[in-house]
């Protein structure tokens, strides 16, 4: 079996960042990138104060957060018509297909563990620019 094939355990030191297509800045961490995983990404995200992504939804995938700290403010339904407020040590569940956007509107940054079971954290992004007004800026 060739090195680059062989399933082996792994750390990832989440010290690089990307810009998702939500709009947000994310820590890399578990992925089918980083780690070749096939039914998972784990990553990190804080959200600066005043900070909002776009109106999107992953397309067949879940989505697990833990809030670290802060609070945000997510919107949701076919039309953004719900909205929760997550706050530190609140779990929040997504389930797939369902549009979604989170706004940090305090005046402090919010961190959150974010899991998927898309292991393509991009692949399942579907931007959904029509409802993006619906929700105050």
């Amino acid at each position: 079996m060739a090195l680059a094939s062989k399933q082996t355990c792994r750390i990832v030191r989440p010290d690089q960042a990307y810009d998702g297509k939500q709009g947000l800045s994310y820590v890399q961490g578990i992925s089918a990138e980083t780690v070749g995983s096939s039914g998972i990404c784990m990553h990190l995200l804080t959200m600066p104060p005043g900070a909002r992504a776009k109106a999107h939804l992953h397309e067949h995938h879940e989505t697990a957060i833990y809030v670290l700290s802060g609070e945000v403010h997510t919107w949701f339904g076919e039309t953004l018509e719900e909205h929760v407020i997550v706050r530190a040590g609140d779990l929040f569940y997504i389930p797939a297909g369902v549009p979604h956007l989170p706004a940090n509107l305090s005046d402090q940054p919010a961190s959150a563990v974010i899991a998927r079971t898309d292991p393509n954290e991009q692949e399942s992004v579907v931007l959904l620019p029509h409802l993006d007004g619906r929700v105050p800026a």
